[in-house]
């Protein structure tokens, strides 16, 4: 038995366990999650086979965020998980660590000292591509400034995932507004697509943002994971026809960091935050 960092091919099918869970994660993840923090990705193997996993990437010198927590079912309730959970926990050192977890699992997560800040809603809806919007699909000389939103958006420098996850691949894609009114990415997921990060100014900047989903992005349902404190971007949403499909507790250890309160707000993804 022993636990070990994953490589980038693994990580790929640690994804694919998220998958078989319907935790829907985007057709080209991994490498993106990996360039956040290479040495985050940990797996616990019994005679060569893999039973649990877990990533803690460490995004700045004082924060880090847990995810992608899983075991193969078969190998459930022996103790694997807690051994990866360790080992993650102490690859983040004394940094704060954020993670966004089921409900149900909140009672687990205060044993080990992370205390509730919130709660993070999916919401479900679907996206025509209205054209007239102000959003232009970003370059590659948008990205440093897109950096910038990015820190903006979640309150901490995450250079390392925001270089990799900014930029546009044939299944994930940013759109931004001018004069730094916001921005938004989309990626195809294994059903329909995801939001996130996303960020805007405004009532009227949200709504230039979701109507200019990228063309080449099949019809479908949309997906976008809001915190409780975005009360005007949920109010959005819902005016669109959105509906919450399902919510996670955010809860930190030792403390909820200082974070801005923005209220047109969203996620870059549960697993990485």
């Amino acid at each position: 038995m022993t636990v070990r960092r994953l490589s980038l091919d693994a990580v790929e099918t640690m994804l694919d366990w998220a998958a078989a869970e319907r935790w829907n994660p985007g057709l080209d993840d991994a490498a993106a999650f990996h360039a956040a923090d290479p040495d985050g990705f940990f797996v616990k193997e019994v005679a060569g086979r893999p039973v649990a996993a877990v990533c803690v990437v460490n995004h700045t010198p004082d924060f880090a965020f847990l995810g992608l927590y899983i075991a193969a079912p078969q190998a459930r309730g022996q103790g694997h998980g807690l051994e990866v959970w360790t080992a993650a926990l102490e690859h983040a050192g004394s940094r704060c660590v954020g993670l966004d977890g089921v409900p149900q699992q909140q009672a687990n997560y205060r044993k080990s000292g992370f205390v509730l800040a919130g709660k993070t809603v999916r919401y479900q809806g679907s996206l025509p591509h209205i054209s007239g919007s102000d959003a232009r699909l970003s370059s590659p000389e948008d990205l440093p400034d897109l950096c910038v939103l990015d820190r903006m958006a979640c309150g901490f420098d995450r250079r390392r995932f925001a270089e990799a996850w900014l930029q546009n691949t044939a299944t994930r894609q940013t759109v931004l507004l001018p004069d730094g009114k916001g921005f938004a990415t989309f990626r195809l997921c294994r059903s329909g697509v995801k939001i996130g990060p996303f960020l805007a100014h405004d009532a009227a900047s949200a709504d230039a943002l979701l109507n200019a989903i990228p063309f080449g992005f099949p019809g479908g349902e949309v997906y976008i994971d809001v915190p409780d404190s975005a009360a005007p971007l949920t109010a959005r949403l819902r005016i669109m026809g959105f509906t919450p499909v399902f919510e996670t507790a955010r809860m930190y250890r030792p403390a909820a960091p200082d974070v801005p309160r923005r209220d047109f707000y969203a996620t870059a993804t549960l697993e990485l935050g």
